[in-house]
C-alpha cells in the first residue's frame, strides 16, 4: 500500500510540476502575441442596431467599435466607459484589461505547479517519517 500511495504521490509531482512549467511557458508566449493594450476613455452611443463606442487613440487616431451582447451589457446606462484598445490595431477594444485566456492559463500552470510542489514536499515528508 505504501508503494502504491509513493507513486501517486511522485506522479502529482512529476506531471504538476511539468505541465505548470510548460503551461506557465504557454501563458507567457500568449501574453506577448496579446500585444499591447492601453487604456482609454471613450463614448458610448446606444441605438436600435446595439451599442458603439467611439476613442482616441495615443497617435490622435478616431477609432469606433461595436460592442458585442456582454459588452453592452456592462456599460448600459453609462454615456462614456473605460476601455483598453490594442496599439497599432484600429478599431479594436476590449473592456479588460488582460486577456481572458491568458488569465485562464496562467491561473492553471499555477495550479498545476502547486499541486507538484505538494506533492514533492508531502512525499518528502513521508520520506523522512518513514526512515
Amino acid at each position: 500500500m505504501d508503494h502504491a500511495i509513493d507513486a501517486v504521490i511522485e506522479i502529482f509531482s512529476w506531471v504538476g510540476i511539468g505541465a505548470g512549467i510548460l503551461l506557465g511557458l504557454v501563458a507567457l508566449i500568449l501574453k506577448l502575441a496579446d500585444g499591447t493594450w492601453l487604456p482609454a476613455r471613450a463614448i458610448v452611443e446606444h441605438n436600435d442596431g446595439g451599442s458603439l463606442v467611439r476613442w482616441f487613440d495615443a497617435d490622435g487616431g478616431v477609432n469606433a467599435a461595436h460592442l458585442n451582447h456582454e459588452q453592452a451589457h456592462k456599460v448600459a446606462g453609462h454615456d462614456m466607459a473605460d476601455i483598453f484598445y490594442r496599439r497599432g490595431t484600429p478599431n479594436r477594444m476590449r473592456l479588460t484589461h488582460g486577456s481572458p485566456a491568458v488569465r485562464a492559463v496562467s491561473l492553471l500552470a499555477a495550479g498545476l505547479f502547486a499541486l507538484g510542489i505538494v506533492a514533492l514536499i508531502t512525499s518528502w515528508i513521508l520520506l523522512f517519517v518513514r526512515g
